[in-house]
């Protein structure tokens, strides 16, 4: 029997983990409203001091490779014949301003500002048996390993819930540069969308194209106040007569509703003008203009400055596209890098220069790292991702990182309280790359993350009649160490 396409079989994984959230999701329609659960003793969360205001993911989709990245090993160059097994990074490194911080060729930019920043080199995935960009984007984005029984909100669902808006007119949790069909599975895409059981009004703003924002919080040509409010009546009604709506409780109704009506409330305001980048004076706009995710580096500033709470913009993830590299690694990384580069600086140069880095916690990450060689790290089970495995250099296709590794990748973090110019853990320095010192787990990395939004990791609501936490059973540790002054 000949064997099964390893893209095939990976996407018949990831149907049946749709399968199986999909019953969590449709369970999860019919939950009252959360409630607030308190603690044990009977004593209420005490929540840590705030540090940032608001916060901008700056997501890698597809799993960006360390070694060619934030943590350079020993550079091979191409050179038909070489071993697979002796390259370790495939851009030399360079130097930052920051003098024991050494980032890869083609990242020259995001160098000059690592001194407003720290740089984790021990973030450790699991390899949950398979390693698919489904469950570890939906677990990175949401602290739980899929599938769950109840549909769990994103992180930016969680600021939005327990924070509340910054501005009340605007959006508190906004998604830039992630279209939601014909671009991969839909558990995948949900990790960027889901607010749970948190209701509708707690999920994103979904906004694909940075270029076409506006158009998404500007009423119709020529609709006047009468027809734009008549319109409105129209959704609630739509909304009603939903086939859904058998399966709604109240709550989840109502969360539509007054989603609904938040949008309307938006596009009726003076803050939409943030949303439209074609504002922006040229010289600035030229400075982010690499492409549609330093379009959305330019989109999340300008959003951040009118009050958004929580923005996430992602490189987007496809499958077998851009950071999702199985074959021409090293030629993708040199594209992608000219995408990221100067927009990811400019945005912390800008941040920086209009007050705001400071309150602005800004993450850079991605879902895993990659290894010419290995999948997953030393004793994984996981299945091999490489599509043309070889022993030796034969063209430059094979000269990359192809195989997905989670025993360490690379997370970035700037502004908000967080210590400038400091290296946070490492990883071998030879092949398996694992975190050797500090490893820093996704429940522990959202633990830091929300103890700068001044929300504690022990934050939980009434679901189903037990707790759920901000991080997974409320075990969540800050590594308070990340934040301090220089």
């Amino acid at each position: 029997m000949n064997e099964r396409p390893k893209n095939e079989l990976e996407y018949e994984m990831r149907r049946e983990f749709l399968r199986k959230l999909g019953a969590a999701t449709v369970a999860t329609l019919g939950f009252g409203a959360p409630r607030l659960f308190a603690a044990a003793d009977g004593q209420t969360i005490s929540h840590p001091q705030a540090t940032a205001d608001s916060c901008i993911v700056l997501w890698m989709g597809g799993g960006m490779a360390a070694p060619d990245t934030f943590d350079p090993k020993r550079y091979v160059p191409f050179k038909v014949g070489v071993p697979v097994a002796e390259i370790e990074s495939t851009f030399p490194s360079i130097d930052s301003v920051v003098d024991t911080i050494k980032l890869t060729e083609g990242l020259e930019h995001i160098a000059q500002v690592m001194d407003r920043a720290t740089l984790i080199r021990s973030h450790v995935l699991p390899d949950l048996g398979s390693i698919l960009h489904s469950r570890h984007q939906y677990h990175w984005h949401t602290g739980y390993v899929p599938p769950q029984t109840v549909a769990c909100p994103h992180i930016g669902s969680w600021m939005a819930k327990v924070l509340g808006p910054l501005n009340p007119v605007m959006p508190a949790f906004i998604n830039i540069g992630q279209r939601l069909e014909g671009v991969g599975e839909q558990e995948e895409l949900k990790a960027f969308t889901t607010a749970g059981f948190f209701g509708s009004e707690f999920g994103p703003l979904n906004l694909p194209f940075p270029e076409d924002a506006a158009q998404s919080v500007r009423p119709p040509a020529g609709m006047d106040a009468g027809r734009f409010a008549n319109r409105q009546k129209l959704f609630r009604r739509l909304v009603d007569q939903s086939p859904q709506r058998d399966y709604l409780s109240d709550f989840q109704y109502e969360s539509q509703l007054r989603s609904i009506e938040n949008a309307y409330r938006l596009l009726s305001s003076k803050e939409r003008e943030a949303f439209d980048i074609s504002l922006e004076p040229a010289e600035s706009f030229a400075k982010y203009d690499t492409g549609r995710f330093g379009r959305g580096c330019l989109l999340a500033r300008r959003l951040v400055e009118n009050g958004a709470r929580f923005v996430e913009v992602t490189t987007e993830y496809v499958p077998f596209l851009n950071w999702d590299t199985h074959a021409d690694g090293h030629t993708t990384l040199q594209r992608m890098k000219k995408e990221i580069d100067q927009p990811i600086a400019q945005l912390i140069l800008d941040l920086e220069s209009r007050g705001l880095l400071n309150r602005t916690l800004v993450i850079l990450a991605s879902e895993f790292s990659r290894d010419m060689i290995m999948e997953g790290k030393p004793g994984s089970n996981a299945n091999d991702q490489t599509t043309e495995p070889v022993e030796a250099l034969k063209t430059m296709k094979h000269y990359g990182q192809h195989r997905h590794f989670t025993g360490a990748s690379c997370v970035v973090m700037w502004g908000g309280g967080v210590r400038g110019g400091q290296l946070y853990g490492a990883s071998a320095q030879e092949r398996p790359f694992v975190a050797v010192e500090k490893p820093l787990s996704v429940t522990d990395l959202h633990a830091t993350i929300f103890n700068a939004m001044g929300i504690s990791p022990q934050t939980a609501y009434d679901v189903e009649q037990r707790p759920f936490y901000a991080t997974e059973d409320g075990k969540g540790k800050p590594a308070i160490e990340i934040f301090g002054r220089t």
